[in-house]
């Protein structure tokens, strides 16, 4: 038997590290919405504390099934409320420290899963 490696035509989160993230080999250190099916965009926040109730409802206009949320170095919900917009398009959010939040993306785009990965990457003042 002979075994290929897998294939995604998904973006791919290639590393990361205090600071930054690697998309497809591009180094970023700035927070970031990306998606299996070519989303890219900035994530205007810098801090936990700074996330808004504007930040998730701009994750509900995305064209998604699941968004993984990487809340930083640790592992912290937003308030419920605040995902009212993502439950009246019934899409689920998974809450993850955003290293795992990176890997748990690579898998499920590689399953050729509608996901979108909203990484807070933490900068301090």
């Amino acid at each position: 038997m002979k075994f290929q490696p897998d294939r995604s035509d998904a973006q791919t989160i290639s590393g990361y590290g205090p600071g930054w993230i690697g998309i497809d080999g591009e180094r970023l250190t700035a927070s970031v919405v990306v998606g299996s099916r070519g989303q890219r965009q900035p994530w205007n926040c810098t801090r936990f504390e700074d996330l808004t109730p504007e930040h998730f409802a701009q994750l509900a206009e995305l064209d998604t099934e699941l968004i993984v949320f990487g809340s930083g170095a640790r592992n912290r919900f937003p308030p419920p409320a605040w995902l009212q917009p993502l439950m009246a398009r019934r899409i689920g959010l998974e809450t993850m420290d955003t290293q795992a939040a990176c890997r748990t993306y690579n898998i499920l785009a590689g399953e050729g899963r509608n996901v979108v990965a909203a990484l807070l990457l933490e900068t301090t003042p």
